[in-house]
């Protein structure tokens, strides 16, 4: 079983920055991939960004290009995060996934193992 907890989130102004923080454990080496997912009030969960950890490949929803970047360590199973020029719309609920084997990234039932959140508020 793997556990995976995220923290960083809080609350900041438009145009701030925040850095997340996920930590996979327990038998987290099998881990292929993990990403990042958002979920606003009356909304559904989206994908944010991803990070396969063979080669490093990564990948952005479009609404977060330019400003989110995912980087991790594989060794210490933990992926980062860091959010920058926030907007109001960001404001969500941040979960962290892992991918136990090679498959699509940017869906959600193709992750194995979730976090519990941490919200981000984002205020204008």
């Amino acid at each position: 079983q793997v556990q995976v907890v995220e923290s960083g989130g809080g609350l900041v102004q438009a145009g701030g920055s925040l850095r997340l923080s996920c930590a996979a454990s327990g038998r987290a080496s099998s881990n292929t991939a993990m990403g990042w997912f958002r979920q606003a009030p009356g909304k559904e969960r989206e994908f944010v960004a991803a990070l396969r950890w063979s080669g490093g490949s990564t990948y952005y929803a479009d609404s977060v290009k330019g400003r989110f970047t995912i980087s991790g360590d594989n060794a210490q199973n933990t992926v980062y995060l860091q959010m920058n020029s926030l907007q109001p719309e960001d404001t969500a609920v941040y979960y962290c996934a892992a991918q136990r084997m090679p498959r699509i990234l940017v869906s959600q039932g193709a992750y194995d193992y979730w976090g519990q959140g941490t919200q981000v508020t984002v205020s204008s």
